[in-house]
């Protein structure tokens, strides 16, 4: 054994905790996971999305090809172009803002500024009426008060909170609460490949258990909504995304659910070797 990575899970239905593994009041930043509801506005703001400007706005993307087109096409519905996006460029990528894994996101709440009347400039700080609505959807969602949720900035330049695990299961379970949260889940589960890509967790976790909405987020988050108002997160505490699957296989199968191969993890060295596995300790 050659590291460990502790991993903490919660899960809400009707209000409740129905299980947990290690401390589910632990708090993280929703980062990314937070996306499926950062959303929300664009969908309320415009009726001429499909599900693909819906799932990339939802996305942390891998720069594919076809990614990559689908956040241009949502730029194109907003009237906007690249320099447009605040999102700034991502190390290890090629240079462009559009390739930054976020840039779905931004090209969303850029539709979302045209769409409202709202000016574009600055649309990821604090104080932008863009940010505003988000905070105010996660904090109905979580079921906290929107004055009381602590905040920083996100890698790519937006606002995210802090949530214990508990609360961002508590989100989940309510994604589909709504109208436009259903339109939301529906899109990222018509395509996943947009959301990550082959192997991320949050991808193949939709791919392999009918219903379910995944988010994965940075430093070891993953949360999904699955039927009948299941909520569930997930956070690997040192922040080891690798731990995630396994995880949440081993998690998921405590409450029925069974995922199959999702949960291995095999190590390969330079030739493609298999040399090692990533395995669970209860």
């Amino acid at each position: 054994m050659e590291a460990v990575h502790r991993v903490h899970a919660v899960a809400v239905q009707d209000g409740k905790v129905v299980a947990a593994a290690g401390d589910p009041s632990f708090v993280s930043f929703l980062r990314s996971s937070a996306k499926p509801f950062q959303a929300l506005e664009l969908v309320s703001a415009r009726d001429d999305l499909d599900d693909r400007d819906v799932a990339i706005a939802s996305a942390s993307h891998r720069a594919e090809p076809a990614q990559i087109e689908a956040v241009r096409a949502l730029l194109a519905k907003a009237g906007a172009k690249e320099d447009d996006l605040e999102c700034g460029s991502q190390e290890g990528r090629p240079s462009g803002r559009i390739y930054h894994n976020c840039s779905g996101k931004h090209a969303g709440m850029l539709a979302t500024c045209t769409a409202r009347g709202w000016r574009t400039e600055g649309y990821r700080l604090s104080g932008h009426r863009m940010q505003r609505a988000n905070q105010a959807h996660v904090a109905e969602a979580a079921g906290v008060d929107e004055e009381g949720l602590r905040t920083a900035t996100d890698g790519c330049g937006v606002v995210t909170w802090a949530l214990p695990l508990e609360r961002m299961a508590a989100m989940f379970s309510q994604l589909e609460a709504s109208e436009d949260g259903s339109r939301i889940a529906a899109a990222m589960r018509a395509r996943p490949e947009l959301i990550a890509g082959a192997g991320a967790p949050d991808t193949e976790l939709m791919r392999t258990l009918d219903g379910f909405v995944a988010k994965g987020g940075a430093e070891g988050l993953l949360c999904a909504a699955g039927p009948g108002g299941l909520g569930v997160a997930l956070k690997a505490e040192d922040g080891g995304y690798r731990a995630i699957r396994p995880a949440a296989a081993s998690f998921l199968a405590d409450l029925g659910l069974e995922l199959g191969t999702f949960g291995e993890v095999v190590l390969h060295n330079s030739r493609g070797e298999p040399v090692g596995d990533v395995g669970i300790l209860r």
